[in-house]
């Protein structure tokens, strides 16, 4: 018997909508090459930018029609020069899939690699930019969904503003929850999306690119549709190279709007963190451990220790029964793991139905 009327997302993304946002979705067609949709995209740049308030001044939002790996792949082939050299830093598989990115553009690169279950080597990395002056850009994922820890970015972003280099940033899952420090990471460009922590619709990401890099260097893309220059250019009046996916540009509004109602990423962050922390108590108390130490979690997803009597599938089809939705493990850790994350418009009801539905499975409680 299914409890919840809706689906409770607890996979990192899409995420269950609020109302408002779903609502949103039904606003008048429009052709994206009105007037009308200009002045909505240049309130959607300016309220991304804003997200952040140090970003104001300095960064420029560029809103592309894609996933968030479509955002990463345009900052990445856009901003490392076909003359420069990254250094990227990997303990998952998003960060891999970086490395891969930059192969593909034919870029200079060397990849700094710990263990999936391991945190960044900041010890390479520092040794890497002190013995090779060519490196231009660190490339790293500031919360790496794969095991859900949240890479000690501070450290690394110490790292590049010592060392005068420029750190590209995936933040695909942490915008919009996690702190972000623009300038004392030495951050040129992160890259996000609309469909985690802002609780948009999946459709439309977005890179936050330091303006000064627009007018003292050229683009490098060696793709049409991820130049970020071109669309640059044509956001400063609101209008974009391709067609943008207008009625996901409404929903990413009103879903910005919502968040500054809310109070805010850091109002985000802590009921975040108190859902997260319910989830962890709750799941505890069954036994069932995280991978990770908690304190290495983010705010945003925790991984969790299949139990040996139950695969992921018995798990995840029993609460798919009820209305849960959790996610597998990737790679080497797909039978070792599952994975909870708590974005989007989650009450507190559910999390209490959640663990009653873990208690039905390892207990064998009367099923509902």
């Amino acid at each position: 018997m299914k409890i919840n009327q809706r689906n409770i997302l607890l996979n990192p993304g899409p995420v269950t909508l609020s109302d408002r946002v779903r609502e949103s979705l039904l606003k008048e067609d429009l052709c994206h090459r009105e007037p009308e949709f200009a002045q909505l995209m240049l309130d959607i740049k300016t309220r991304l930018v804003s997200v952040y308030p140090e970003a104001i001044a300095n960064y420029e939002a560029i809103v592309l029609t894609g996933s968030g790996t479509c955002a990463v792949e345009a900052m990445l082939s856009s901003l490392i020069p076909k003359s420069g050299k990254a250094l990227i830093v990997t303990n998952g598989v998003y960060g891999e899939r970086m490395a891969k990115m930059v192969k593909i553009h034919d870029k200079n690169l060397t990849v700094v690699t710990s263990p999936w279950e391991e945190p960044m080597n900041l010890q390479a990395v520092e040794q890497y930019l002190t013995q090779d002056s060519s490196f231009t850009h660190v490339v790293a994922v500031h919360h790496e969904t794969t095991t859900g820890r949240l890479n000690d970015v501070a450290k690394l972003g110490e790292i590049c503003r010592s060392l005068n280099i420029a750190l590209l940033l995936d933040c695909v899952s942490s915008f919009g929850a996690e702190t972000i420090k623009f300038s004392d990471w030495n951050l040129e460009a992160c890259a996000a999306t609309a469909n985690k922590c802002l609780h948009g619709v999946p459709g439309l990401s977005f890179v936050l690119v330091k303006k000064s890099v627009f007018e003292f260097r050229s683009t490098a893309a060696s793709s049409l549709y991820l130049d970020l220059y071109s669309y640059h250019k044509q956001q400063l009046e609101g209008y974009s190279p391709f067609t943008q996916s207008v009625q996901v540009s409404y929903a990413l509004r009103e879903a910005l709007k919502e968040l500054e109602d809310d109070g805010g990423w850091k109002s985000r962050h802590n009921l975040y963190q108190n859902r997260s922390q319910m989830i962890q108590n709750g799941l505890q108390s069954m036994g069932i451990e995280t991978l990770l130490n908690p304190v290495n979690y983010s705010c945003v997803l925790k991984s969790y220790k299949l139990s040996l009597s139950y695969s992921y599938e018995q798990i995840h089809d029993y609460l798919k029964q009820s209305g849960f939705i959790i996610y597998a493990g990737q790679g080497g850790l797909e039978k070792t793991i599952f994975r909870i994350a708590n974005m989007g418009n989650i009450q507190e009801d559910d999390i209490v139905n959640l663990i009653q539905c873990f208690k039905e499975i390892f207990f064998q409680e009367t099923k509902r």
